[in-house]
């Protein structure tokens, strides 16, 4: 088994999932950077070395063809031209995430890209856009107007597309079918705060989950799942402050403006992992009220469940995760939304 460097340490630290301490010790681990974060496999029964440098070469093609800054790649490329035929794996991610756009009403928006660049999300040179600019940018965010038969694709003149907000999810997806096809029995997959996990640990207890506290060093509490995924989005994660106020880049793509919906972290457990990226991110832009609906009605469908917390440190779970889910601490409100 390799040695590795001790930025998983202050990865595990920084990001919205993490796996909690387990005693088993994993068979095969593989730490490396792609789709601009930290992204580490661990194997516990079945596969080796070999089969996660495969693992990371198929992680890394598929950045090559969605990411939306590298000039060769095909997403960079319909961007820049309008249109052009696309290879199967990126029609597959582009066809799972207009579907989720559709099944969100639009609180999910592939062509939101060019106001996130305007608000220095997507280049780290922040600034508070002003309202001109936004409204200038916000007749094409519109991912309705994506034209899509399948094998080739046209934006309307000036829009541009994201698919990063599926493109972690989907990609758990791929590996974990990847290494189950290859004999794994056993494994984690922390895609850069996305959590795959393949089967049960060794001894066929679930894997422990923390969520990270969205105010405070820490956990807010510990879920467990077996071969499922676990995916939060929170205003934690990548923001800026100016004259005291905090800008995260969850944006409302009706406002083009930070998603302000008395959330302040949304967590995603289900079995597909392009699912629950897509929602984590849709959920949050809903509010609460929105995301337990959305929930009620598509919840069983879906194959997901919800931990969502809010401004006041209160949390909600929905009813699959009774048994599944617990506090880190009694300060907190725990409500349970039943069907």
């Amino acid at each position: 088994m390799r040695r590795f460097f001790a930025l998983c340490l202050v990865f595990i630290l920084l990001a919205g999932c993490a796996l909690a301490p387990t005693q088993a010790q994993p068979t095969a681990e593989n730490i490396f950077f792609a789709m601009d974060t930290v992204m580490t496999l661990r194997l516990y029964e079945g596969g080796d070395d070999a089969l996660l440098d495969e693992a990371e070469a198929r992680v890394k093609e598929l950045e090559a063809l969605w990411s939306v800054t590298d000039e060769n790649s095909e997403i960079y490329a319909l961007n820049r031209d309008g249109e052009g035929p696309l290879s199967r794996s990126t029609a597959e991610l582009l066809d799972t995430a207009l579907g989720m756009c559709r099944r969100t009403n639009g609180a999910l928006d592939i062509s939101i890209y060019p106001v996130l660049r305007a608000w220095g999300f997507t280049t780290g040179e922040y600034a508070v856009p002003d309202e001109d600019a936004i409204a200038a940018l916000l007749p094409l965010v519109d991912y309705t107007q994506v034209r899509w038969d399948g094998t080739y694709a046209s934006l309307p003149d000036g829009m541009e597309i994201d698919l990063g907000s599926v493109a972690k999810g989907y990609t758990g997806d791929i590996l974990s079918d990847y290494l189950k096809g290859n004999g794994v029995t056993s494994a984690m997959l922390d895609l850069g705060g996305n959590i795959q996990t393949v089967g049960a640990k060794p001894d066929g207890s679930p894997w422990r989950v923390g969520v990270r506290d969205p105010e405070g060093d820490g956990n807010i509490g510990v879920v467990e799942v077996i071969d499922q995924a676990v995916v939060t989005s929170g205003g934690y994660e990548r923001y800026f402050e100016e004259d005291g106020v905090r800008y995260w880049h969850i944006l409302d793509p009706k406002t083009g403006s930070p998603a302000r919906s008395g959330l302040v972290s949304v967590t995603v457990v289900g079995d597909c992992g392009a699912v629950c990226d897509a929602l984590s991110t849709a959920l949050f832009v809903m509010g609460r009220e929105g995301a337990v609906a959305f929930w009620l009605r598509h919840g069983a469908e879906l194959g997901f469940e919800l931990v969502l917390v809010e401004e006041d440190g209160s949390v909600t779970i929905t009813k699959g995760l009774e048994g599944w889910f617990a506090l880190s601490g009694q300060d907190r409100i725990l409500a349970v939304v039943q069907n």
